[in-house]
């Protein structure tokens, strides 16, 4: 089966405060994604698994552009989405799960956190939000955040959003408490 793309694109934001001090370092959140043709839309199919796999090669570049433009080992948080035009059904987006962790996991050397996720069936120019945290350890809380998916144009009906978000670091002045990432193990994701 062959993926046929019909635009990508990489954002790149630049935090400087939110409403406290101006940071040292300014948080990088940035969102890669690919708006692709639904073969299924419209129709049912049995068997998404071929689709799923071959979604891999699209995750991985997605996964290749951000971590080229934050620097891989400044990677802290990530998380997936998809948008699935309104011809297709939610399980064409749910392939995304596999495929995008997957692709993020690899690029990153297999941080060992599951990748939050978002996903919703709609048209094109709705706004999605992703959920991010912390990569070595779901439980961090100062690396709970947010980033916006979406595109005027994506995706048509017979298309689907599919994005990877990546951020340098945690939430502007977190200041919550909560398992700090000197405390994490990393043994099982969690903590």
């Amino acid at each position: 089966m062959t993926i046929e793309i019909r635009k990508t694109v990489l954002t790149v934001e630049d935090i400087f405060h939110d409403g406290g001090p101006v940071l040292e370092q300014p948080l990088q959140c940035a969102v890669a994604f690919a708006v692709v043709k639904n073969p299924f839309a419209g129709r049912y199919e049995e068997n998404l698994i071929d689709f799923m796999k071959e979604l891999r090669t699209v995750g991985f570049d997605l996964a290749t552009r951000l971590t080229g433009v934050l620097g891989k080992e400044n990677v802290q948080s990530y998380g997936k989405a998809a948008i699935v035009g309104l011809n297709g059904e939610a399980e064409h987006g749910a392939v995304w799960h596999e495929a995008g962790g997957w692709a993020m996991r690899e690029v990153l050397g297999n941080p060992k956190a599951m990748v939050p996720a978002s996903q919703v069936t709609a048209t094109a120019g709705f706004r999605l939000i992703m959920p991010l945290h912390y990569i070595h350890a779901s439980y961090v809380r100062s690396h709970f955040n947010l980033v916006e998916v979406g595109a005027v144009d994506s995706p048509k009906p017979d298309e689907i959003l599919f994005a990877l978000g990546m951020a340098t670091g945690p939430r502007p002045h977190s200041r919550l408490g909560g398992l700090l990432i000197e405390e994490v193990v990393g043994e099982d994701g969690q903590r």
